[in-house]
């Protein structure tokens, strides 16, 4: 593909804002077209790991979202009694990985994202539709409401549900529903103190996590039927966890009916053949939706987008570095949904059994899980993550070098 000079990104969530961002960087005119009235992301909180913050440094923001790192003590998985099933360390996973777990609300890495691409590239109430993916001879064709756009490349960010993965794939089956749903909610908690945890019971778990604002994000998923809905979301999170232990339930009474938010979750079962098609490229949700237990959907797009962005002129490239990884990630969310949506008493005391034999063999071994996802590193170098390893490798000690190649 020649030289990309222009790019239609559709969609203005976390990996269409990157992607547009670390386009523009490259010198790449963009505008991003979102079908929301406003940037106003929909969700609560996002964890970003390691390989993601990575991601972020191509586009000068991984040390800024850094700073805004609340998870400095430790913490780990809980039952619903509250005894610990097994512990996590903060300071094991910053070394093993290269860098700390960043829990943020997700309007604020929108509004940190937003402001790396340039005044009025972004337009919203901007329904955008693919008319002609277009090819090694054509730009692509965008329809918008105020007429149709050509670019040499066009991002589709367009999510769980994306109208472009229809487009480009019309004989997919698309995604379905993963048999759970979940609940996220902001809340204050002034005087309250808590460590971070997520809580599994039979069918059902729930998530407690501090963020840099004195604000808790809070989520709860549990198998249910698709489709359906509680009159009052606040009383159906109290039958469900308001007698599990604390701090649950003053997280439950701080909330507000209209604070809950709530989703079915939907996954894609079977791999598109590629995340691209003549200019057009798919990230994000759009091209792999996996369920949330890993905390890597959003990750996994910021990874798309700068990936991306590195192989704007061959997306045949970026479909060969993206779709293996994004692939193996995505079915080892699955195998954890089902490991943490367990019902059967039996399976669940061999469970949590066995993750408190894991914990006490040492942080190590838990954090093995991860290894391959949160030690990813981007296409393109230097980042601020390594510039500053190498600076602390000119003056450390012998053991703090061999400190940093295990990372």
């Amino acid at each position: 593909m020649a030289q990309v000079r222009r790019a239609v990104v559709i969609g203005a969530g976390i990996g269409g804002l990157t992607a547009a961002a670390a386009l523009h960087r490259k010198g790449v005119r963009v505008t991003v077209l979102e079908r929301a009235g406003s940037l106003e992301p929909v969700g609560a909180a996002i964890s970003l790991a390691p390989n993601a913050l990575r991601g972020l440094d191509v586009i000068g923001l991984g040390d800024d979202i850094r700073a805004l790192s609340a998870w400095q003590g430790d913490g780990g998985l809980r039952a619903p009694s509250g005894r610990w099933l097994s512990r996590s360390s903060a300071a094991a996973a910053a070394e093993r990985f290269g860098g700390p777990l960043v829990l943020l609300h997700r309007a604020t890495l929108v509004d940190h994202l937003a402001a790396r691409i340039p005044a009025g590239a972004v337009r919203t109430a901007a329904e955008a539709t693919v008319l002609d993916p277009g090819d090694a001879h054509r730009p692509a064709r965008v329809g918008t409401p105020d007429g149709e756009l050509e670019a040499d490349l066009v991002v589709a960010a367009d999510g769980i549900h994306s109208g472009v993965r229809r487009v480009l794939f019309p004989d997919h089956p698309g995604t379905e529903y993963s048999g759970f749903t979940t609940w996220r909610v902001v809340v204050p908690l002034p005087g309250v103190r808590f460590s971070s945890h997520e809580t599994w019971g039979p069918g059902r778990i729930w998530g407690t996590h501090p963020l840099k604002d004195g604000r808790v994000y809070a989520y709860g998923a549990a198998v249910a039927p698709a489709g359906r809905r509680a009159a009052d979301e606040k009383a159906e999170l109290l039958r469900r966890y308001g007698d599990w232990h604390d701090p649950i339930p003053a997280v439950l009474a701080a909330v507000r009916p209209e604070d809950v938010l709530r989703h079915d979750v939907h996954h894609i079962t079977r791999p598109l053949p590629a995340f691209h098609r003549g200019r057009v490229a798919l990230v994000g949700d759009a091209a792999h939706a996996m369920p949330p237990t890993l905390g890597q959907g959003g990750n996994q797009a910021v990874e798309d987008a700068v990936t991306l962005a590195h192989h704007a002129e061959d997306l045949a490239a970026y479909t060969a570095a993206r779709l293996p990884r994004t692939t193996a990630i995505a079915r080892k969310a699955v195998r954890v949904a089902r490991l943490n949506m367990m019902t059967g008493r039996l399976g669940i005391a061999v469970r949590d059994t066995a993750l408190t034999a894991l914990s006490k063999a040492g942080p190590a071994l838990v954090l093995r899980g991860f290894d391959g996802i949160a030690d990813w590193r981007p296409p393109q170098s230097p980042y601020a993550s390594e510039r500053t390893a190498a600076g602390n490798r000119q003056r450390s000690t012998p053991r703090e070098g061999r400190l940093h190649r295990t990372r």
